[in-house]
């Protein structure tokens, strides 16, 4: 695996996990909106993500490859690739959830209740939002970290070769 392709699989995954905390943050702003241009409540929207079609990338370097044959393992070791090759993360979609309902709460006085004096409230949890948060923020900083090792190590490599 190359400096580049290191940088790519990273910039691949600092991407997908920006636009996972972007689609969070929505759902969390929109927590309470009860009435969209679609009509009814905001619906609750998911990223969904899937390997990168990148026939060049390798999935591991040849020396760790070498490994893990030594120790009888699997050459894919539970890292989605396609013909032991890493393509990185990309973003299939977005998705709304549709399936669930909303929280429906009594209140006449609200401008969005029904005949029955009820308003459908969005199907969005803060208890998972943040969840989901904090594991793609998560993600996110081991993605840079990746990238700042691939850094320091070409930094390395370019303060050996000047000596």
């Amino acid at each position: 695996m190359s400096f580049w392709d290191t940088l790519r699989i990273g910039a691949s995954a600092l991407n997908a996990q920006r636009l996972r905390m972007d689609i969070i943050s929505n759902n969390v702003a929109n927590a309470e909106t009860t009435r969209t241009e679609e009509g009814g409540p905001y619906r609750r929207q998911d990223v969904v993500f899937s390997t990168r079609d990148d026939k060049e990338s390798r999935f591991l370097p040849e020396l760790v490859r070498a490994a893990h044959a030594r120790n009888g393992e699997a050459q894919t070791v539970g890292i989605a690739g396609v013909d032991g090759r890493l393509e990185g993360v990309r973003v299939a979609g977005v998705v709304t959830d549709t399936t669930t309902e909303g929280p429906r709460v009594y209140d006449p006085t609200h401008p969005d209740a029904d005949a029955e004096g009820f308003v459908q409230y969005p199907n969005v949890n803060i208890v998972t939002e943040m969840t989901n948060l904090l594991s793609a923020t998560r993600s996110y900083e081991a993605a840079m970290q990746v990238v700042e090792a691939a850094k320091r190590m070409a930094l390395r490599a370019l303060e050996i070769g000047r000596s």
